[in-house]
């Protein structure tokens, strides 16, 4: 039988839920009183549960086409240049970028195969003719 937890056994995480959930009342009251004191920790904590993070608005940006290598450059140029015209944020224009980065990752990939599946289709008659 292997080692590990007992069965039935809570977890750690469990265990300091529970120890929080019995003063919890009492923490949030001090964190309050802290928040209301200034304590920039404290406000912060309060601020983060407090109001919804805010969701990047959808900007409208036509990303040329990425069909090959020679698109990359123009489509990674397009990013920045409407991240430094203000028509992209950075974290978009930085989302963007790992779209292109990911389809230079495809292109490589269909590159690389369509180059074996040359070699490969050479192979064979190299095979033949060390077998004369």
């Amino acid at each position: 039988m292997g080692t590990g937890r007992p069965a039935g056994s809570r977890n750690r995480t469990t265990l300091f839920r529970e120890a929080l959930e019995s003063g919890g009342e009492a923490i949030i009251r001090a964190i309050k009183r802290e928040a209301l004191k200034s304590d920039p920790t404290a406000m912060r904590l309060c601020m983060e549960r407090l109001l919804p993070l805010a969701k990047a608005q959808n900007s409208h940006f036509r990303l040329p086409s990425v069909e090959t290598a020679a698109n990359l450059m123009e489509a990674i140029s397009a990013v920045t240049r409407a991240v430094a015209g203000g028509r992209l944020s950075a974290h978009e224009g930085e989302s963007v970028a790992r779209i292109i980065e990911s389809q230079r990752r495809m292109l490589e990939t269909e590159t690389f195969d369509a180059r074996l599946r040359v070699l490969e289709g050479a192979r064979p008659s190299v095979r033949r003719e060390e077998e004369r």
